[in-house]
């Protein structure tokens, strides 16, 4: 298949092999969103090194896979590395060859190191290895492109790019590949021979969440209810188990991430640190403060602030949506049928909730839609102080220009009609937001809904809508 999307990230590899100096690329994201398929695909599979780490094993293994890589890409070094120090000499002396396998529009040298958290281990001198390699000689290579990658982003983080020691400011490019968009979604779909609606696709976002690896595996054979019964529902399913295999992959001890994503996965709005310290099985101090950087670094959770309130007042909230739905469907509440389940009065319930973490994920959209994508904005959620006749709103946006957006956030099937009950329910949440805020802008009151609205006479309270097919532009 042909390389879909990613037209921002083709653009900073095309930068990197006409910029005439050294690159040191780093590309980081979460697990399975197919970092290693956009570099294998733009290259076209050749690189004039490639390697990749493998987990499980000690340092000394890790090396000897190194220097097996070595080896099939022509070092003739008999022995195993005694060090990383030696390895990257190697790989040095391989790449200074005049046969070395140049980009053939750049003639640079392009070496990709894939899963590179996977090459360390606790107490070996990768680190030093790879900082002394880059140092004493990449950076001085005007045709030399270094990728590296790993799916372990705290890593990648704290290692690479947060790196005080050699590395400090030495990475020229940095790419944090995100899952699709809806718009990228559609475009794999029909490039995939998958026929769906854009509001199928959305409901497909819902439970994959534009994961690439997770839409790969859909049949065009089959509906997306069938689809789903069969990758995830059944125990046989291809994505039966991927929600365990993906948390123990990626972290290694992993139950304190899973506590906290449990909690989460049941307060939909978002807990603080204080209500996540409550629970048992996480606790607090500086261990809760590492599992919650990782897991919001790893793109599953987000951290926000309410309006008006300031740090001690930030929420976090689960925001993947294939997390929410193994947490519900699989774990926590197994269902038997997804065929069955939709068909059911909990599905109305669940597809809202899901729907307004695609919104979440579309923000960008949205704005684009509303026409302020150029005007400075902040995103917030909201809650009432008051207990009795309280509101609420999950999606807020600020302006600079003297509005505020208060968002709706609706799924149906037809297109949502406001009744007289809807409409007074609107208006009571934008009136109790001005008096408890005493906000001077303009307040919008904006409705985003996946099949569009039905005009009537209570509809003239909406000063915005957004439609579902306005979360697909691009």
């Amino acid at each position: 298949m042909n390389l879909v999307g990613r037209g921002r990230e083709k653009q900073v590899l095309e930068d990197c092999l006409s910029s005439g100096r050294p690159e040191f690329a780093v590309l980081y994201g979460r697990r399975r969103v197919g970092k290693t398929y956009l570099i294998r695909q733009f290259f076209a599979e050749r690189f004039s090194f490639y390697a990749t780490g493998v987990t499980g094993i000690n340092n000394r293994e890790k090396l000897k896979v190194f220097h097996r890589q070595l080896q099939e890409q022509g070092d003739e070094s008999k022995d195993i590395p005694e060090d990383w120090f030696e390895a990257f000499h190697r790989l040095k002396a391989l790449l200074c060859r005049e046969s070395v396998y140049r980009e053939p529009t750049s003639q640079k040298r392009v070496v990709f190191l894939d899963e590179l958290p996977w090459m360390d281990s606790g107490k070996s001198d990768f680190l030093p290895a790879l900082d002394f390699f880059w140092n004493s000689w990449g950076s001085m290579q005007p045709d030399l492109l270094l990728i590296v990658c790993g799916s372990a982003t705290s890593w990648i983080i704290s290692k690479i790019l947060q790196n005080t020691g050699g590395l400090y400011n030495r990475i020229t490019r940095k790419i944090h590949l995100q899952p699709f968009s809806l718009g990228e979604c559609e475009e794999f779909m029909k490039a995939n021979q998958q026929e769906m609606s854009r509001r199928q696709i959305i409901e497909s976002y819902m439970i994959f969440g534009g994961i690439p690896y997770y839409l790969n595996f859909l049949s065009p054979r089959l509906s997306l209810a069938q689809n789903v019964e069969e990758l995830c529902i059944k125990r046989t399913g291809q994505l039966h188990d991927e929600f365990q295999m993906l948390f123990s992959s990626l972290f290694l001890h992993y139950e304190k991430h899973m506590a906290v994503l449990d909690a989460l996965s049941k307060s939909g709005k978002g807990l603080t640190r204080a209500d996540l310290e409550k629970t048992k099985a996480i606790g607090g101090g500086a261990q809760l403060t590492k599992v919650l950087l990782e897991l919001e670094q790893c793109d599953f959770i987000r951290k926000y602030s309410a309006f008006g309130k300031k740090e001690q007042g930030m929420i976090y909230q689960l925001m993947d949506p294939f997390t929410l739905f193994c947490f519900q469907f699989m774990k926590e509440n197994p269902i038997s049928s997804w065929t069955a389940y939709i068909t059911s009065p909990a599905y109305s319930a669940w597809s809202g909730f899901a729907f307004e973490r695609v919104c979440l994920h579309h923000v960008e959209q949205i704005k684009d839609a509303l026409g302020i994508r150029g005007i400075e904005s902040q995103d917030y959620s909201w809650r009432s102080a008051t207990q009795k006749d309280g509101a609420q709103i999950d999606l807020l946006i600020d302006r600079k220009d003297d509005v505020i957006n208060l968002c709706e956030v609706k799924f149906t099937m037809e297109p949502f009609e406001i009744d007289l009950a809807c409409e007074r329910n609107l208006i009571h949440k934008r009136d109790q937001f001005r008096q408890e805020t005493n906000s001077p802008k303009s307040l919008y009151i904006t409705l985003i809904s996946a099949s569009g609205m039905k005009k009537n006479m209570h509809s003239g309270c909406v000063q915005n809508l957004i439609s579902g097919d306005d979360l697909f532009r691009r």
